[in-house]
């Protein structure tokens, strides 16, 4: 157990699905685990473990922003001996080419956080993905026929929908390129670096500066299914 974490070691996969939202994380293990229990309560940051096509996977919640991700992730890490997060949540188009209910697969992740300097150090503000998963993140969407575009994405520590947009990309470099805006994936980007394990992040734009689109609550629900059931198949690939 650790201050953040009720559960007992044996209790928790190598394997671990990452949403942000609690709700979420049981709405999973609800639907698409098999013997799923839960293994943790505490704060009300849902956690199960199950079995998909056989594979024993964890589904755990981080939270939202880089220092609750940055929690759960170290501990996970560091204490359960967790070999593998992929991240799912959603984010916000940055570029008007990137279209509501659109699938990013994050290459790397700029954030302008102080967390990766305080925690280790770090003077760097771009964190890569594992190549390994995001590889075979990329093979099983092409097997699924899944539409996927991979790229940068921008982990902020605000919810960007509330700011002027003009005075909020004016702090980023403008040859950065990115493609979508979240607020948790450097930092798990950041954890897997320094501690030697594996991080990816997928994620589904569910909003735009640069589109009136509103999208029904099926038309979310089915997109974001898509989404948890690519990043499931690809704990079970070989």
């Amino acid at each position: 157990m650790t201050v953040h974490i009720e559960s007992k070691k044996e209790e928790i996969a190598k394997k671990v699905l990452m949403p942000g939202d609690p709700l979420r994380a049981k709405y999973i293990a609800e639907h698409f685990l098999e013997d799923a229990k839960c293994i943790n309560t505490t704060r009300n940051m849902l956690g199960y473990t199950g079995f998909y096509q056989g594979e024993r996977i964890t589904v755990f919640a981080s939270g939202m922003g880089g220092p609750s991700i940055g929690i759960y992730a170290y501990e996970l890490y560091l204490f359960y001996d967790v070999e593998e997060i992929i991240r799912i949540g959603t984010s916000g188009a940055n570029k008007e080419e990137i279209k509501i209910k659109d699938l990013i697969l994050a290459k790397d992740a700029y954030t302008l956080s102080s967390y990766p300097k305080l925690f280790f150090d770090d003077d760097e503000h771009l964190f890569t993905a594992s190549k390994t998963l995001n590889e075979k993140i990329k093979k099983v969407s092409e097997e699924k026929n899944v539409s996927l575009k991979e790229g940068t994405i921008i982990t902020s520590d605000i919810f960007d929908v509330y700011v002027d947009k003009e005075r909020y990309h004016k702090n980023y470099p403008a040859d950065l390129n990115a493609y979508a805006n979240e607020m948790e994936g450097a930092i798990l980007l950041c954890m897997a670096k320094h501690l030697n394990k594996q991080a990816a992040c997928l994620l589904t734009i569910v909003d735009s500066p640069y589109s009136n689109e509103i999208i029904t609550s099926e038309e979310r629900e089915t997109s974001l299914n898509d989404m948890i059931k690519l990043a499931l198949d690809t704990f079970v690939i070989k």
